[in-house]
This record gives structure tokens, sequence and C-alpha cells, in this order.
């Protein structure tokens, strides 16, 4: 059978012999690389970006390598270089293909997203999640899990996994209270600290908030829901160093290590290495703290309704520890980041929660503000900016307004979210109110009043479909309380102007939240001392 195509091609589907004979697909697709063809078809064209363009000021080249790998946007930059130049569908979808590799197909549309997203599975035709990019996070903690298997090995793990940290599990009355007390002790207990440090100065405080947020956010994983009891200060100064370390070895693992070796059977040759292998053995023993507490029910394990053995949990245990870390870091980083840098809008939000002292899912669904400030800063920085996909078959992308596009078996497809919540042409003035590369709460409110809900205008913040975070609604649970306590207790400012990214696993702010930050409760003693630094307070 053969799918009509553009550009007066034609491309047949012999997805049948192709999948008797292993590897025939990209055997039989060399001829029309080596001659240039498009590989694709349908209605929705898809512009080409050439491997080398030297002269042409493009940030990097299209693919990854030991010099650029640690800049993963500028290499979606890339792929989008000039395109707004371009009219038509090929504006927002963007493809590379060398002879001897899969295409790979880069496309910032929210119709596509949003298409490939929830036509994710195990059925013949279906995208799967592509592994390339996640081989060496597999390495670090085991290919059985939520995060790297893919097909029927996934949907188990998901149906293992998932209950614990479901809307209906973490809403319920006497859950949330327990949690609710529990984030009190934690969260406020580190506030507190940090609110008694600016009262003792007198006047206002620099620091970097990132690593505070790290430990609160890691000491309510482990001691808040898997219910152990490991100090603070084992968190701050020992499990959060050695996260920090696996997961920056991690995303440069994924890239040089091509032959495949763990990090612990290497040779400690030098410090780095030594380092990382002893971040490594904090990090299973980080494990072993989190399944001890299974068998006595402790924290979200009584929800757990599996009798599976401990080390058919320990990978995804391990995934979930760095994961979550990860994106509830750089989701409640990025929040007091925008608000540092909107005076009106954190005092809005100061406003809702001065009066809460009791978090509810009642009070917090009322403070509708607050959810907008969310709802933005997931929409333009993203902690997961980009969502892997692959075709597992010649298959139709079919997107909700009838367009149509034909992708061959093995292509790669990557779902740049950072760039397409970023364009005029999906969030811009004419469709939200508000230009789309800035950080607008009201937008949402806009939204609404044109009668667009959420699941209309899709930021996909933990992605969507089949395959959306598990632990979506504790992550807005955990940053929605952080940040909320956090506005209450402190007026704070940007360091700096500028809010740019840096980018690894997920985004974070470049400068590591760098603000300045007084007390709501207590008076300035010195108001006109210059600002001390506490960072390491």
């Amino acid at each position: 059978m053969c799918a009509p195509a553009t550009r007066n091609l034609k491309v047949c589907d012999m997805s049948s012999l192709r999948n008797r004979i292993p590897g025939l697909h990209w055997l039989t697709r060399l001829p029309g690389q080596l001659l240039g063809r498009y590989p694709f078809a349908g209605d929705i064209e898809v512009g080409r970006v050439p491997l080398f363009a030297p002269g042409s000021g493009r940030p990097t080249v299209p693919f990854p390598h030991p010099w650029n790998y640690d800049r993963p946007i500028r290499l979606l930059d890339t792929f989008f270089w000039k395109a707004d130049d371009v009219l038509g569908t090929a504006r927002h979808n963007r493809y590379l293909d060398v002879p001897g590799f899969a295409p790979v197909l880069v496309t910032r549309d929210p119709r596509i997203i949003r298409a490939v997203t929830t036509d994710t599975g195990d059925k013949e035709g279906q995208f799967d999640r592509d592994t390339l990019p996640s081989v060496g996070i597999a390495r670090a903690t085991g290919k059985d899990t939520l995060l790297f298997a893919n097909g029927a090995i996934w949907r188990r793990q998901r149906k293992l996994a998932a209950p614990p940290f479901g809307k209906t599990t973490l809403f319920q009355p006497e859950q949330f209270l327990e949690f609710a007390e529990t984030f009190r002790h934690t969260v406020r207990t580190r506030l507190d600290f940090l609110e008694k440090r600016v009262q003792e100065l007198g006047h206002p405080v620099q620091t970097e908030l990132e690593p505070e947020i790290k430990a609160v956010m890691l000491e309510m994983l482990t001691n808040n829901f898997f219910g152990t009891g490991i100090s603070y200060d084992d968190i701050r100064n020992r499990y959060v160093p050695a996260l920090e370390r696996v997961i920056d070895h991690i995303v440069r693992d994924t890239v040089i290590n091509k032959i495949g070796v763990p990090v612990q059977r290497w040779p400690s040759l030098t410090r780095g290495i030594a380092d990382t292998k002893t971040a490594y053995a904090d990090f299973e023993q980080l494990t072993d703290i989190v399944l001890a507490a299974r068998p006595e029910k402790k924290g979200l394990w009584r929800q757990f309704k599996s009798d599976a053995p401990d080390d058919k949990l320990r990978s995804n245990v391990k995934v979930f520890l760095a994961g979550a870390l990860e994106a509830t870091t750089s989701y409640a980083s990025w929040a007091i980041s925008h608000l540092a840098r909107n005076p009106e809008a954190q005092a809005k939000v100061y406003e809702e929660v001065k009066e809460i002292e009791v978090y509810t899912p009642e009070t917090l669904d009322g403070a509708k503000y607050l959810g907008h400030v969310l709802d933005e800063t997931l929409r333009l920085t993203p902690s997961l900016y980009f969502l892997p996909r692959r075709a597992t078959a010649d298959t139709w992308i079919e997107t909700s307004d009838g367009k149509k596009l034909w992708v061959p078996r093995g292509t790669h497809l990557l779902l740049d979210v950072w760039h397409a919540n970023r364009h005029d042409d999906h969030w811009g003035v004419a469709v939200t109110g508000y230009p789309a590369g800035e950080f607008v709460p009201e937008r949402w409110e806009h939204l609404a009043s044109q009668g667009l809900a959420s699941k209309e205008v899709l930021h996909f913040g933990f992605g969507h479909g089949p395959r959306v975070c598990p632990g979506k609604h504790l992550g807005q649970l955990e940053v929605g309380l952080v940040v909320g306590a956090f506005v209450k207790l402190f007026r704070f400012k940007a360091m700096n102007a500028a809010n740019d990214a840096r980018a690894g696993v997920s985004t974070k702010p470049l400068d590591g939240t760098l603000i300045e930050l007084e007390s709501r409760r207590y008076p300035l003693l010195e108001p006109e001392s210059q600002p001390a630094d506490v960072a390491t307070s």
C-alpha cells in the first residue's frame, strides 16, 4: 500500500515485509536517503535541516556530541534556526535524515505533540517512548522502570507503581491531612530557620535558593512520603550532593559512554571518577533506606498493593527519587524565580495565601491565582522540555483538525515542548492575549474568559497521554505548598534581570534562583545596611 506524499513522491508502506526481516527498514530507506528523498508524506510539510551548514550562524550542529551535549536547548534551537522565515507547517516541523540512520523529526507544533502523546502505547502502529535519550538513566537505575521500559512491560510497571501517587489517593482527607501535618513540620522548619537568619541580620539577605529547595524536596520525598527518618544534615550534605553528581553523570554518560560500561565498573583513575562512584554508592544506600520502610507500611508504602520483592521495585524507587527531585526542584525554582521578577504577581499570590494556616485540597483549589502562576511556570519554563517518542511502525499522525503526516518506522520524534510553549503562533497575543515569551499568569484568566479550559490549551508540563508523569499530582501538591508557604513568609526579588535557563535532565534557572529576601513578619532593624550573603546558612 502506498501513501500519497508531497513533492510528487510516493511512499510505500512495506511494514509487513520489514517486520518479517529484522533490520530491513533502514536498508530499504538507504537509497532514498542517499538521493535526498523526502521521507514523510501527507499534508503536513516538514522542513529539512542540513547536517552541516557552514556560515549559517546557527548555534551548533543538529546532533549531540561531547562538546555540546550539556546545552540541549541550544541543540533544539538549531533545528528551528531561521524557521520563522518559512511559511506553512514546515515552520514548526523540521527533520534530519542522515544515510544509515533513522530520520529525526523535531516538532514544536502542539497539534502534533498532542496527537503523538495521545497515540502512545503498545498496540500496533502506536508510538513508544524513545529510549535513546535515556540510556544513561537506564545504566544508573536499571532498565525495568516506568521511565525506560516500553510496551507491555511499561504498562505493568505503571499499574504497579502509580496508585500511591494518584489524585484519589493523595487527596483522600485522612491521607491529605497527614501529608499537610508532615509538610508543616518539614517545610516550615526550613523556612522558619531561614526567616530567623533574616531577622537576626536585620536587613535583606542574598541567597541562592535552589540548594535549599532541593534539600526540602528530598526530605519531603524520603521522610514524608516514604516514611524514613533521615536527618536533614544527611539529606542536605550527603544525599542531595550525591544525587546531583549522579544526575550530572547520567547526562554526560548518555552521550559519551558509547561502550555502555557502568561507571561502577570503571577504575578510579581520577578524582572525578572516584567521587562519582562514591555518589552512586550513596544513591544505593538511600534506596536501601527507602525500601526498609516498606515492611512497616510507613508513609505511602501503605498504599502500595503489591507483593513484588524489593529487588523488583529497586529500579523504580531510584528513578522516582532522582526524577521527582529533579522535576519538583525545577518546578519550584522556576516559580519562585518568576515571582522574584514580577512583584505584582508576587503580591497577588500573597493576598491569597496570607490567611492560609492549614492546607487542604479545598484551600489549594481556592488559591486560583497561585494556580495560574504554577500553570504559567510550566508553560514558559517546563521541567520536561522535550518528550521523546519513536515510531514502532510505518504510521500516520492525525491531528485534531484533520491534518495528517505519514512517518516511517523507526523515526525518532522529539516533541519540543520548550519551543512550542514559547512561540507566538501558539501562545501569543492573538491566542492568549499576551506575548508568548513573557511570564503572565493573567494569560490563564484570559483563556478561561474565552471559554478555553486547560484541557484544551495544553502546556505539556507533565507530558500528556498514557505516559503522562505518574507523579503529576504529587508534584503539583508539593510545589503548590512550598511556593505558597515561601511567599507567605518572604518578600523577595531577583538579583539578575535576565532569567536564562540551564538544562540537563530537567531545566532550571541559570543563576540557581539567586534572590534577595526579607521577612514579611519582622521589620528590618537596619534598612540602610548592605545585603549579606547567607547562601551557606
